[in-house]
């Protein structure tokens, strides 16, 4: 059984509301929405409606009878996880289990004093690097908001080691690249110029994950969670796990990286990995 356009399109409408109206979810989070537009607890609420509204896209199609594991990742105070469990548990009878990981312990502790003072049991807060992360079931959607610089790219490493059936990140920062585009590219031209460079770098990095991602077995659509006026760093990458044991190829990614010289680090949790071997007999426990 799964959920009819409609409902989702009624839920997608309503998220916001439905936030604003868990007092009790947003002060245990200390979210003021109430707060001047385009403070940060505006834009932080505003993000997380966003990232919402894209799951709600996956879940619109899921099987009723079916548990829904995700991974937080690189999860900070779970202000995503916290409200997506809200909102799938009010508007689905899904069962969903979350994880969150992050390497600061603070975090996680404030995670789990959010979780108890709200008398949750479906999530667990692991304190880890998240390419080291183990959970103990399989991860059916990763996710992360803002997962800083390259800890985007462990995100996306681990969900292509997991098997994950959705990887959906929006990146922050994207310092790796920036300082190697200086010259002995075709658009050195273009990057000679330091705001440009800056955002090119921006779109050159998250056309690498993009094609990493397409190597490694995904289909990927790139989306805005908001309008650039919240925030800049408002691109979604959406990358949905293809079906069947395949052939992996990474000539699209490698092209791009050595078209820039990036030395991009994507790769580097792969050493040693066979990706065709590993993967599908990965995949095949599922």
């Amino acid at each position: 059984m799964v959920h009819s356009v409609s409902n989702y399109d009624r839920i997608k409408k309503n998220v916001a509301e439905e936030l604003k109206s868990c007092r009790e979810l947003l002060k245990a989070l200390s979210l003021d929405v109430d707060r001047p537009e385009y403070g940060r607890d505006f834009k932080k609420f505003n993000e997380v409606v966003g990232f919402c509204e894209q799951v709600l896209r996956v879940v619109e199609t899921w099987p009723q009878d079916r548990e829904m594991t995700f991974l937080d990742c690189s999860c900070g105070k779970s202000y995503l996880s916290f409200a997506l469990n809200y909102i799938l548990s009010k508007r689905f009878s899904i069962e969903t289990f979350f994880y969150g990981v992050d390497f600061n312990p603070d975090l996680i502790e404030r995670c789990n004093q959010i979780k108890d003072a709200l008398g949750i049991e479906n999530m667990q807060f692991v304190h880890a690097k998240i390419i080291e992360v183990l959970p103990d079931r399989p991860i059916d959607i990763v996710i992360a908001l803002h997962a800083c610089d390259t800890a985007t790219d462990e995100t996306i490493a681990k969900g292509i080691k997991l098997g994950a059936k959705y990887i959906m990140v929006v990146p922050c920062c994207e310092n790796q690249i920036r300082s190697r585009l200086k010259n002995g590219h075709p658009l050195v031209e273009l990057t000679a110029f330091g705001l440009l460079r800056y955002r090119f770098a921006d779109i050159l990095t998250e056309a690498l994950r993009s094609q990493f991602l397409i190597g490694a077995g995904y289909s990927v659509n790139l989306v805005e969670i908001v309008p650039p006026k919240c925030t800049p760093k408002n691109l979604m990458i959406v990358a949905r796990r293809k079906k069947g044991n395949k052939k992996f190829s990474m000539d699209g990614y490698d092209r791009l990286n050595e078209m820039f010289h990036t030395e991009f680090v994507l790769k580097d949790y792969f050493h040693g990995y066979d990706m065709n071997q590993e993967i599908n007999t990965h995949l095949e426990k599922f």
